[in-house]
């Protein structure tokens, strides 16, 4: 009687150590799939064999510098895993979403209530101050926001009337749907009073044209300003991540990730955007690439 009471407890015991292995093995794989929180690589080497795939992000082009930097480094960090980047800008993007054309939006602006509206949800990652710049020739390299408001409406144009050279003023801007413009815009102001000598497509093109038409003036992101312009100080503020952080520089927005409120991510996705906005290896990146992370 004893054998056979011995013999039932050593199956049991077998069963459930084999069920415990069994359960643990496939809890740990959808943990490290489905979090990727910590951005180390104590998890990225467990992780790494288990995530695999694309991540799909279209949208703002003042964000190509974090959202490169952020795929440069999870790519780095996550065998077979690309992170997929079009830069067509905030509006674009979040259509994109919308469509089910990509996972994730990238947003230089807020969604606005009807975006929300149309079931989509909107996670800041960054914060970015919007430089004021002019072509490297002009004198003038401080304005109030008033007097930039007076600018882009039209109302002062020529360089004369601020202490500078007999000029005339060329207002550069964003294209309509631009987060860029909507963020500077607002801030500023001036919403559907602008006169723009030229509304272009992307960051980089406003920079290359201000730098090179002399009496030019435009916005851009500050994380994308190259030493080819001017950046002028505002309210006597000059854009940095300090003046970000205390407030003091007037023009800034978010930086955002767009994604559908009712949908699940893909795998590989929500890894990315989980490590991406939490992570402290994430924030530092987003740092050095010129924004300022949410902390």
């Amino acid at each position: 009687m004893m054998k056979k009471i011995i013999s039932v407890m050593l199956a049991a015991a077998l069963a459930a150590l084999a069920l415990v292995s069994c359960g643990t093995s496939g809890g740990d794989e959808d943990t490290t799939a489905g979090s990727g929180t910590n951005g180390g690589s104590d998890t990225t080497t467990a992780a790494s064999e288990t995530v695999s795939g694309t991540v799909t992000t279209n949208g703002s082009t003042s964000m190509e510098k974090v959202i490169g930097s952020l795929g440069e480094a999870f790519e780095a960090l996550y065998d077979g895993v690309t992170v997929e980047y079009s830069a067509t800008g905030s509006g674009s993007g979040i259509q994109a979403v919308i469509d089910g054309t990509c996972e994730i939006g990238l947003s230089s602006r807020a969604l606005t209530d009807d975006e929300v509206a149309e079931g989509l949800t909107g996670t800041v990652i960054a914060y970015d101050a919007i430089a004021v710049i002019v072509d490297t020739s002009n004198t003038v390299t401080s304005l109030t926001l008033d007097e930039i408001a007076s600018i882009f409406k039209g109302e002062i144009t020529n360089w004369s009337e601020l202490g500078g050279e007999d000029a005339e003023i060329v207002v550069i801007g964003r294209e309509a749907g631009s987060g860029t413009r909507g963020g500077f815009e607002e801030i500023v102001g001036v919403e559907d009073e602008c006169d723009y000598d030229q509304e272009l497509t992307s960051t980089g093109d406003v920079i290359t044209s201000v730098s090179t038409t002399p009496g030019a003036i435009g916005y851009a992101s500050l994380a994308s300003v190259s030493d080819s312009v001017t950046t002028v100080t505002v309210d006597g503020v000059y854009p940095s991540e300090d003046t970000v952080l205390d407030e003091t520089y007037a023009i800034v927005r978010p930086f955002v990730f767009v994604t559908k409120t009712d949908a699940t991510l893909s795998t590989v996705a929500e890894t990315f955007f989980n490590w991406a906005t939490t992570s402290e290896d994430a924030k530092t990146l987003i740092s050095n690439a010129g924004a300022v992370p949410v902390s």
